[in-house]
């Protein structure tokens, strides 16, 4: 078996009807007994860009000693004109951060997937240190084992003070290399315990873009190679109980 890490994470395709617009990354997060797919906000909608597709597919294994074994599963986006996607906004805006209700009975049988927990969720800001070694499973521009159909992992490091709002948003910054496709993808730190699920993992956030400087010359300065991580607390708020 591979790392519960590279099932918790899966390949997000967007889709208007049957014409495919984008792809992404996403992770599951798990509550009370209710299974979430996790993913960027502007993977779901986006309004500056024009992107609004209808559903998306996630891959799901379905065999535990036989990774070349998936199934897709077609997630709605919108019922009965209401958006079935649960996103936040705080006092600066937009959280680039978007959860999706999954009902259990529409997974394939023999379904494999690891999910994050909120016992995964940082609670001590003050042990992640500036310099802090991160992952960032995901799909850069696609790419990813297609055989197995697996992400592949970036090494990051913590690049602003963790738990302070980078320029007041809820976001901090990663020092990573970074594509097209890795939007939606876990950030993670190794943890001393597995945890709930065999994740030895604690999620810190949720990566959504490269950060750069409007005022950079592309012709004789380099990207900064940075990136904005939002917080994943937020998800307690997006998957908190509604009545």
């Amino acid at each position: 078996m591979t790392d519960a890490l590279m099932l918790a994470t899966t390949r997000v395709t967007t889709y208007f009807g049957n014409a495919i617009l984008s792809g992404a990354t996403g992770f599951f997060f798990e509550r009370d007994d209710r299974l979430y797919l996790v993913t960027s906000r502007h993977v779901v909608h986006e309004t500056g860009s024009g992107h609004a597709p209808d559903r998306l597919e996630i891959e799901l294994h379905t065999d535990e000693t036989d990774l070349t074994r998936v199934k897709s599963v077609s997630l709605p986006l919108y019922a009965g004109g209401l958006s079935a996607w649960h996103a936040a906004t705080d006092s600066c805006g937009d959280i680039d951060v978007a959860v999706i209700d999954i009902d259990r009975s529409t997974l394939p049988p023999g379904a494999r997937l690891c999910g994050f927990t909120p016992t995964h969720l940082q609670d001590r800001l003050e042990d992640v240190e500036i310099g802090t070694s991160l992952l960032v499973p995901g799909f850069p521009l696609g790419f990813h084992d297609t055989v197995h159909h697996l992400p592949v992992v970036r090494f990051a490091t913590v690049a602003s003070s963790f738990g302070v709002r980078f320029q007041g948003q809820g976001f901090f910054l990663t020092d990573a290399r970074t594509h097209r496709g890795t939007s939606g993808a876990p950030v993670v730190m190794r943890s001393g315990r597995s945890g709930e699920g065999g994740l030895p993992w604690k999620l810190l956030g949720v990566h959504s873009a490269r950060m750069d400087m409007g005022g950079r010359d592309p012709n004789q300065d380099e990207s900064l190679g940075l990136n904005c991580a939002w917080y994943a607390d937020v998800l307690m708020a997006l998957t908190k109980p509604r009545a």
